[in-house]
């Protein structure tokens, strides 16, 4: 089942991934800097235990024709416990690291400090949680705009992009903290008439040109900070670095 969270505003989370990375740069008596040590804060500072093995079989669930996982983590929140699935492992597949850095942040960052004051609080209600030989979250790609997982996603990003790093590398490569806006000579024109499932796929790939974009220009951000160039584009875009508009050229300028 899906764990059910309260609402918490985006400025609580990102306070709280702050206040995470200045508990552990006090702890370790250093300066936090790119990449960030997302393995030792999350083994070594939470003491939660990671390991690797096929989601899939372990909970039982197949996964598609495709072969792609639905599932890359789950967390123990009772035991402080994370799996993460075998075909993020870094090891094994070096292209995967941005993806599993990301999933150890969501689980041992967001929902390990998000989520775990709702299991000791409902620690007696079996009901609620039921078997604790099951993960209390199981992160499907799925489930992604559920509650649970948007406010995971948001933790993991203001973990390993914190907004005062991010500011600073975009200072440093442009000068100035002016944001950028894509700007596109051609965009798909969708009539009037048209019928509304063609119309959404028509706009889902136009939006999907930009994303492209606006993810090869987040690349060097990326490789800085060790994420896919899909969690620098969201973040930069968050942050406001990275802005979209129905322009009459494509590029990439800059707003003053």
């Amino acid at each position: 089942m899906t764990l059910r969270v309260p609402y918490i505003a985006d400025e609580t989370i990102e306070r709280d991934a702050e206040a995470l990375l200045a508990q552990y740069a006090h702890a370790k008596r250093l300066e936090v800097k790119p990449p960030i040590a997302i393995e030792d804060i999350v083994e070594k500072h939470l003491k939660l235990r990671v390991e690797f093995d096929d989601l899939h079989r372990l909970l039982g669930v197949p996964r598609d024709e495709s072969g792609i996982p639905d599932i890359f983590g789950a967390i123990w929140l009772e035991t402080g416990e994370i799996i993460i699935d075998e075909s993020l492992d870094p090891e094994e597949r070096p292209r995967a690291e941005g993806r599993y850095r990301f999933t150890l942040a969501h689980e041992g960052g967001g929902h390990w400090r998000l989520h775990r004051p709702l299991v000791q609080a409902n620690s007696g209600q079996e009901s609620l949680f039921g078997d604790t030989s099951r993960p209390t979250v199981v992160c499907r790609s799925s489930q992604a705009k559920e509650r649970v997982e948007l406010q995971a996603d948001l933790y993991a990003s203001c973990l390993l992009m914190p907004r005062k790093l991010v500011m600073q590398a975009w200072r440093d490569k442009f000068g100035h903290d002016h944001p950028r806006v894509l700007r596109r000579k051609e965009r798909i024109a969708v009539q009037c008439d048209t019928e509304d499932e063609m119309a959404l796929a028509l706009r889902a790939f136009d939006q999907a040109r930009d994303d492209e974009a606006l993810e090869y220009f987040a690349r060097p951000f990326a490789k800085q900070f060790l994420v896919s160039p899909v969690a620098m584009r969201v973040r930069l875009e968050r942050l406001g670095l990275l802005q979209r508009e129905v322009p009459r050229q494509r590029s990439l300028v800059v707003q003053q």
